[in-house]
């Protein structure tokens, strides 16, 4: 029976995550504090490690029972900062950092999700991250994780299980972590970020192809291939089950899928 090994959110967009033992779902089916903030700039445009590389150069290290962070750049010292009281302080270091003025917005009911039609947590099985790690040598193991920033890592569940919750186009899948209920719906499709270093920004010419290559050929038979229009794909992307919202998540919930 799969479980879930670890849970991380990301509470402010693109920065570094945090890892909890547990985590109230919202009725958004998003994970309270995840995504909860983003970095915009002066003409409101979402500042991200998709466009601005600088952003691998952040550092950032939550407390979420006290509501700080301590940020960073690079190993220079770092400054703590309460997210409940300090947002003009924040703005103003990562003007700083960004060399342009931003600003920190928050969105506590549903946070900021890439996916709006998908707004529930990323899910990917530990094996599928150590089979991803096996196709780059040169990277440590520990890396792949970072660089896919998937919320919710499942145990016990062969490499890509996570496909099972997958369905075919135009359907989806319902399964349950616990008390939480949610559906299955499509592959994630990545970006430019996992082709980067996580802490310099560095990118590895030929990171996606490599990556499409083995995806495809080890491609689970339970996959639905029609969802796969390429194979620059990992993690799951999840939406709360129909009638079902909020509940939470813990460390060690199983995974069940309706109907087994």
């Amino acid at each position: 029976m799969p479980r879930l090994a670890s849970i991380t959110v990301y509470p402010i967009k693109s920065l570094p995550g945090v890892q909890v033992e547990s985590i109230d779902v919202l009725a958004s089916g998003a994970l309270a504090w995840d995504r909860r903030w983003e970095i915009v700039d002066a003409a409101g445009d979402v500042i991200n490690a998709k466009r601005t590389p600088q952003v691998h150069h952040l550092r950032a290290a939550f407390d979420l029972s006290a509501e700080s962070v301590a940020l960073a750049v690079d190993d220079h010292t770092a400054t703590t900062f309460s997210l409940a009281h300090d947002g003009e302080a924040i703005e103003a270091w990562l003007s700083r950092s960004f060399a342009e003025p931003v600003r920190l917005i928050e969105n506590v009911a549903a946070g900021f999700p890439d996916d709006t039609d998908s707004p529930g947590p990323t899910l990917v099985s530990r094996a599928s991250l150590a089979s991803v790690a096996s196709w780059f040598p040169q990277f440590p193991a520990d890396q792949i994780e970072r660089r896919f920033r998937a919320n919710l890592v499942i145990e016990d569940a062969e490499p890509f299980w996570e496909d099972r919750l997958c369905g075919e186009p135009g359907e989806s899948v319902p399964f349950r972590l616990g008390e939480v209920r949610f559906e299955g719906t499509n592959p994630c499709q990545r970006c430019v970020v996992p082709t980067r270093n996580p802490e310099t920004g560095d990118t590895w010419q030929g990171f996606a192809k490599t990556f499409a290559r083995h995806r495809e050929d080890t491609l689970p038979a339970w996959a639905p291939r029609a969802r796969f229009d390429h194979f620059y794909r990992l993690t799951l992307n999840t939406r709360p089950a129909l009638g079902h919202v909020g509940g939470t998540l813990r460390v060690g919930d199983e995974l069940v899928v309706d109907g087994n």
